[in-house]
């Protein structure tokens, strides 16, 4: 396909479409206040991006319960004390030209204790001397997922994304390696990924009918298995229940090294699958607009633009300006993120990565 593919219109199943086909993936940056609100940094980061070209721009992970939250000066979505920050965001963005989504997370067994949160396993070994979240409580998770929604809504965002990834609490229930429930929650593949379902269709039933839903997935690590996240995934799509898949992979070119699909890429297991009106997104070393425009050839209908976001906020005009852009090379300099704009929290956030941040940068 030619560059210009990436710059036509894309129509999503509710609200309005996507103005070109790149989407900005939720980066958490610990960047906000300690309670969550939206801080000075939040606000230039977003401000940056809403004038970088994006179609669709979406938050970092924000915490649906304070209870879980797995990272310090994380956002929160939790309360209602979060929305006059939260508005300005979804404006900044709106003033740019792009759609606005909060990332929806809560950590699950991962939730960091010694930020206020409480670790939730699904199951009773998981965490050792915390028992498993009880039916109760993985029904209050739900609601609180689904309330967070409704917060986005007030706050003027044009959708969320729920985080189905990583391991965190939606990717934790349909792991069969950290599931080990006999409720209703567990056993089945259907079982296990009901927690998912059922926030999806909450959040669909309890928001205005144009607002967007997308979901994020990965497939590697936590005990998860292809063949059953490619079965769940096919369920969503046919049912129509988000209006884009996000796929966290580690590298877009992964291939399958074994099972079923062994020999085929990562990619190709989900975009293969009939997807109705439901758009497929891709995350994952995306450097190059070259490899933009190879994505769509291998069924993406948009592009997840991350660490390439970090290095250059308007990573799409770039594109647009030069079909042989490339990002810079890793590792980069602290010197060259302050210098683009990134605020002395952001840059420290990246020192945990050493294959980004030259670990002898000062």
């Amino acid at each position: 396909m030619p560059i210009s593919d990436l710059f036509k219109p894309l129509t999503l199943l509710h609200g309005p479409p996507m103005r070109n086909r790149f989407m900005l993936a939720p980066l958490t940056n610990q960047q906000s206040m300690d309670d969550g609100t939206v801080s000075e940094f939040d606000r230039e980061w977003i401000r940056q991006l809403a004038h970088g070209g994006y179609a669709l721009i979406t938050t970092g992970a924000s915490t649906v319960e304070a209870d879980g939250i797995a990272f310090a000066r994380q956002v929160g979505i939790h309360d209602d004390a979060h929305l006059p920050g939260l508005t300005e965001l979804a404006n900044s963005i709106r003033r740019g030209g792009g759609l606005s989504a909060v990332q929806l997370h809560h950590a699950g067994h991962r939730a960091n204790p010694t930020l206020g949160g409480i670790p939730s396993p699904a199951s009773g070994w998981t965490v050792p001397g915390v028992q498993a979240l009880t039916t109760e409580e993985v029904e209050r998770i739900r609601d609180s997922f689904i309330a967070a929604a409704k917060r986005a809504e007030v706050a003027g965002f044009d959708g969320v994304a729920a985080h189905g990834a990583f391991g965190w609490i939606l990717s934790e229930f349909m792991s069969p390696l950290l599931n080990d429930r006999t409720d209703r929650y567990g056993g089945s593949v259907e079982n296990r990924a009901r927690l998912t379902i059922e926030v999806l269709e909450g959040i669909r039933r309890e928001c205005r009918p144009d607002f967007q839903i997308g979901w994020r997935l990965s497939v590697e690590r936590y005990g998860l298995l292809l063949d059953e996240l490619r079965e769940i995934t096919g369920e969503i799509l046919r049912r129509e229940l988000i209006d884009y898949l996000d796929l966290a992979l580690w590298d877009s070119n992964q291939v399958v090294q074994d099972g079923t699909f062994k020999g085929k890429s990562i990619l190709s297991v989900f975009t293969e699958l009939p997807r109705g009106g439901v758009r497929i997104g891709a995350a994952g070393k995306i450097y190059s607009a070259q490899r933009c425009v190879e994505l769509l050839d291998e069924g993406c209908d948009l592009v997840m633009i991350g660490r390439a976001g970090i290095l250059e906020r308007d990573f799409p005009m770039r594109v647009k300006a030069n079909p042989d852009h490339r990002s810079p090379t890793f590792p980069v300099s602290a010197d060259f993120l302050r210098a683009g704009g990134l605020s002395e929290r952001f840059v420290t956030h990246l020192r945990g990565w050493p294959y980004f941040l030259d670990p002898a940068s000062p």
